[in-house]
């Protein structure tokens, strides 16, 4: 069985045994995190919940949002070979899987590519680069803390890596244009610019990952498209939000 959720943001709770309420899962089986795993620093809190989940019998993967910590996505994990595709392996039975791979899972093709744009950033990206000194900085986001702006700073809250490189599409297109533009399910963090504005009557703005994935689902046949991001439960057409819930592909 593979089970779908959405958002998990670090608190990996709901992914734990006693948790899957009606599920009984065995090393047979998957739990897929659509986007915004939470792999965000080095404490020791996560560590030992990240060593906790990996003595789940199960295999757990996710693809990335736009709340991870990309410099430890690249640097601090080795990238395998991983079910027809390339993923970080994480802990022995974790995985993130890395954009525009193909992977095969339970006699069924997965097509990942996650990332997303921030939401809450209207008051723009703190740089410490930008101040002369850590100590402007500091009263610079105390300041912004006390107003209570939406903003975040460059590598340690924010990533510009959240956003897709031409690289990356270009690959995503190329890996499934060699599986002749067929898979079986989508697993993304964000919509295609058309059903992200019917589902949020116009709330979320297009940009060049919406803007890619109106190709990709164009051009490709899937059975069903899941993602997470948007923090409800949704289903429109083939498309289906999740977040806290869990969906059942058997």
């Amino acid at each position: 069985m593979v089970l779908i959720t959405g958002d998990t943001h670090g608190d990996w709770t709901r992914l734990k045994h006693p948790n899957l309420r009606n599920y009984t899962l065995t090393s047979e089986d998957t739990i897929i995190v659509a986007g915004d795993f939470g792999i965000w620093d080095t404490s020791v809190r996560q560590r030992k919940e990240l060593n906790s989940l990996a003595r789940c019998p199960y295999t757990i993967l996710f693809c990335d949002g736009n709340h991870e910590n990309f410099d430890m996505l690249e640097n601090d994990f080795p990238i395998v070979d991983f079910r027809g595709g390339k993923a970080h392996q994480i802990r022995e039975n974790i995985f993130h899987l890395m954009r525009g791979e193909v992977f095969n899972i339970e006699g069924k093709k997965y097509f990942a590519f996650g990332g997303a744009r921030s939401h809450d950033i209207k008051d723009g990206i703190y740089d410490e680069t930008a101040f002369s000194n850590r100590i402007l900085f500091e009263e610079a986001i105390g300041e912004a803390r006390k107003l209570g702006k939406f903003f975040r700073i460059n590598h340690v809250s924010w990533w510009k890596e959240e956003m897709p490189s031409e690289k990356e599409m270009r690959h995503g297109l190329d890996t499934l244009k060699q599986n002749d533009w067929e898979v079986d399910y989508i697993i993304t963090h964000c919509l295609p610019t058309d059903i992200q504005a019917i589902f949020s009557g116009g709330k979320f703005k297009p940009d060049i990952l919406t803007q890619y994935f109106m190709e990709v689902k164009y051009r490709t046949s899937f059975k069903k498209w899941f993602c997470g991001h948007y923090h409800c439960q949704y289903g429109y057409d083939e498309y289906q939000i999740v977040y806290r819930g869990f969906i059942p592909i058997i």
